[in-house]
């Protein structure tokens, strides 16, 4: 009953969240061409809000849990597990102060209104997963561009996202490569669950009723033995996520 329930909800879904895509992309375009950085940063924040909205059509909740003190005169460095699209949204809009840019798939670069046009322009870097040099490469440009100006870098390190919930291991070299070119940067660990409910039937159609959950963990001071703190934000991310 749910799953049939769901077909006439996601077609609406997709309705809305299409419509923020093609709202969103020329009032982007303005803000960074006319206005600058500052204005395009808060178009995207909105835009990002607006899609956390459309999931509403689909009864799904969210909880994002953060009791850090985490410093704005600092380079951040978000470290997530990752289950879905979905996951995205929510960071960018309850992290917005730190100005979060993503390590993303060179496909996501063009074609998608709005999201394309950010990946291209906001400062998120685009990396060929079958070009290992060249991901390393775009990825410490990342590093160097937010120890630069005290922004944030997003980087999922399981490297594809989990179809059911549980976690995959990381994939240390492109969250090494950050850590080197942002030395004085705070590592931040992020939990998240149940993001992966919403494509548990896969792209079409949407699940319903997910109640995303979201939980910043204690920074982490980017020191010592690579491999341990490697370790560490791992087990950090994972020890939270609860599979049912």
């Amino acid at each position: 009953m749910q799953k049939l329930l769901s077909y006439p909800l996601t077609i609406l879904f997709f309705l809305f969240f299409g419509l923020a895509l093609l709202f969103f992309h020329p009032i982007q375009w303005i803000c960074f061409n006319v206005f600058g950085y500052n204005a395009h940063k808060k178009s995207v924040s909105l835009l990002n809000r607006c899609l956390m909205l459309s999931t509403n059509v689909l009864g799904t909740r969210y909880t994002f849990k953060n009791n850090q003190n985490i410093p704005l005169d600092k380079p951040i460095i978000i470290v997530s597990n990752h289950q879905s699209m979905y996951d995205i949204p929510p960071i960018i809009w309850h992290m917005r102060k730190f100005h979060p840019k993503f390590v993303s798939k060179k496909e996501l670069g063009k074609g998608i209104p709005s999201v394309s046009y950010n990946l291209r322009h906001g400062g998120s870097v685009l990396i060929d997963r079958n070009d290992g040099k060249q991901a390393i490469t775009e990825i410490g440009k990342l590093g160097t561009y937010i120890e630069k100006y005290n922004r944030c870098a997003v980087i999922f390190p399981e490297g594809t996202r989990s179809r059911d919930g549980n976690p995959k291991p990381f994939k240390p070299m492109g969250l090494k490569m950050l850590l080197k070119k942002a030395p004085s940067a705070l590592v931040v660990p992020i939990t998240i669950n149940n993001s992966w409910k919403l494509l548990r039937y896969g792209k079409f159609p949407m699940g319903i009723g997910a109640h995303l959950k979201f939980k910043v963990h204690p920074p982490i001071e980017n020191k010592g033995n690579i491999d341990d703190l490697l370790s560490k934000i791992e087990q950090q991310v994972i020890k939270d996520i609860k599979v049912d």
